[in-house]
């Protein structure tokens, strides 16, 4: 990958900032690489899925150059998401680039979030790419059912890839999507796990994105009803904290750690929405729950040595961004709140 120049006309010092209708200030960005992914995760994902063409994805190079267009409208914070973002072919040359923002100061935190499947062969070469955390997306420890919720997954890959990052210095949240029926009975079992290796654990209700091979009526349960049942057996104490995501965080008396609920469907969690999400086609979404997108590809192609176009259209979308969203899970047979899978939009 070759070395990509800093292409926006803006100065990085001045920082202007984007600031959507109801004053909330983004500064956190969320670019998914590819829609790609090594696992077929039950609540995310049909088992036989239709990729996007490879021809339809941003390069790498058109990847950093909108990061840093982003950068220079006052984006302090980008995650790399998927699909599976350590798949991407070239992934650690493009980590590498925008590390070199975080080491200039341009970016204050670049993070990813991944399946760690990957992670065993990149972990490394992450913290040296100025990669200090990750998300590891893990739904259960029992090897049995861990293949049945992926499809295609082997614990022992992920939890590998889990020692790798330790050893390499990463610190690791443990995301864990709640389903009824399949894994609420592991809960307490994984806030524990996660006290003893000093992960920070998120809890997550399923999101109604995408034609499955489920019914998310029956995937469905309430964080606010696995709260209640935690706070039979642990002591949980409010805590202020925000990371720049949807996450309300509480600390665990018992195990000392710290354990967030990101609860679009019992808890609406809109109201300091301070982030957007990209797809690895260029379409900025403002808004996880619902279908308004700006295109980011046309300018971006359109205008090689020019960034006031995408700088334009990105103020676009900011001034469309919606106050919340329309997440709601329906009855059963009901489509989907939405069409796109969250491989699509970028997790």
């Amino acid at each position: 990958m070759s070395q990509i120049r800093n292409a926006s006309p803006l100065s990085l010092s001045d920082r202007p900032s984007l600031v959507d209708p109801f004053g909330r200030h983004v500064h956190y960005m969320r670019l998914s690489v590819t829609d790609r992914c090594d696992l077929r995760c039950v609540y995310c994902m049909a088992e036989s899925m239709t990729f996007l063409p490879k021809a339809d994805l941003l390069t790498l190079e058109e990847l950093a150059r909108l990061s840093r267009a982003f950068m220079a409208l006052g984006v302090r914070k980008l995650r790399l998401t998927g699909g599976e973002p350590l798949v991407r072919r070239g992934i650690m040359d493009l980590i590498g680039e925008l590390g070199r923002d975080v080491a200039a100061g341009r970016l204050d935190e670049l993070t990813l979030t991944t399946n760690a499947t990957q992670l065993d062969r990149h972990a490394e070469g992450l913290y040296r790419a100025g990669v200090r955390r990750i998300n590891v997306s893990i739904d259960s420890r029992d090897p049995v059912r861990f293949q049945r919720i992926t499809r295609w997954g082997t614990l022992d890959r992920v939890m590998n890839g889990i020692a790798a990052a330790k050893a390499a210095g990463l610190a690791v949240k443990i995301n864990m999507v709640a389903l009824r029926g399949e894994n609420e009975d592991e809960i307490e079992d994984m806030v524990r796990w996660c006290g003893e290796n000093r992960f920070d654990l998120t809890l997550i209700e399923t999101m109604p994105l995408g034609e499955i091979d489920e019914d998310r009526v029956d995937q469905y349960l309430s964080l606010a009803e696995v709260r209640r049942r935690l706070e039979a057996r642990f002591t949980l104490t409010d805590l202020p904290d925000r990371t720049g995501g949807p996450a309300r965080y509480v600390r665990i008396a018992e195990t000392g750690g710290r354990l967030g609920f990101i609860t679009p469907l019992s808890h609406n969690f809109c109201e300091s929405c301070n982030r957007v999400r990209v797809t690895c086609t260029g379409r900025l979404y403002m808004c996880l729950g619902q279908d308004d997108q700006v295109d980011l590809r046309e300018p971006l192609r359109a205008s090689p040595d020019d960034d006031a176009p995408l700088i334009a259209a990105i103020r676009r979308g900011i001034d469309a961004k919606p106050k919340g969203h329309d997440f709601v899970i329906e009855r059963r047979g009901a489509a989907p709140a939405l069409t796109r899978h969250m491989s699509m939009t970028g997790g």
